[in-house]
């Protein structure tokens, strides 16, 4: 009795799709966890999303970052030798930023960077909490760039966009529709034929 109706719920198109849709969901959100995990940052994928550090990363690139275990590993030197680094920004710690370490002092047992955009003429002169003459803290440190996929990082950046978002949400609606009208109209037929 029991395995009659859980084959006959198997069969049902829409415990299948619900079953798929859990089962992806699952898989991303192991994927997200994993590389954290892996990399022991909880940013391990970014999108490059401004032009400071043309040429060497592009705005629509993919970025993969990597936990500093070690601060003291960070080689801080004018491009294209010194780290990349990413970090909170003083004065908006929800805001990221990608630049690369040019130079780093010890104060009191504390790394302070020096940071600079390959494409800005001037270092960067950071203030607000965790800053010291312009230099950023370690605690403000997220990681260091370890690889670059071009290209790739337009996707979430463009679903950022008001568009985007749009068109999240109609191909989420055109998906429904294709899936679920057949059936509904199939239901509407046989009832009528039923009341024939």
């Amino acid at each position: 009795m029991a395995k009659a109706k859980l084959t006959k719920l198997w069969k049902n198109s829409y415990v299948k799709t619900i079953l798929l849709g859990v089962i992806l969901l699952g898989a991303v959100f192991a994927f997200w966890f994993g590389l954290r995990l892996g990399l022991r940052t909880d940013y391990p994928l970014l999108a490059v999303a401004s032009g400071s550090m043309t040429p060497t990363l592009n705005v629509g690139d993919l970025i993969i970052v990597q936990g500093v275990p070690n601060y003291n590993d960070l080689y801080a030197a004018p491009a294209p030798d010194g780290t990349i680094i990413v970090f909170h920004k003083p004065s908006d710690t929800e805001e990221l930023i990608v630049h690369r370490t040019i130079n780093k002092i010890d104060e009191n047992g504390t790394l302070f960077f020096q940071t600079k955009g390959d494409n800005n003429l001037t270092p960067d002169f950071w203030v607000g909490d965790g800053t010291l003459n312009g230099l950023i803290s370690q605690r403000l440190l997220v990681g260091k760039v370890v690889a670059v996929v071009p290209w790739v990082g337009n996707v979430p950046l463009f679903i950022r966009t008001p568009s985007g978002l749009l068109l999240i949400i109609l191909l989420f609606l055109v998906i429904l529709f294709i899936e679920y009208v057949p059936v509904l109209s199939k239901k509407a037929k046989e009832e009528k034929k039923a009341e024939s």
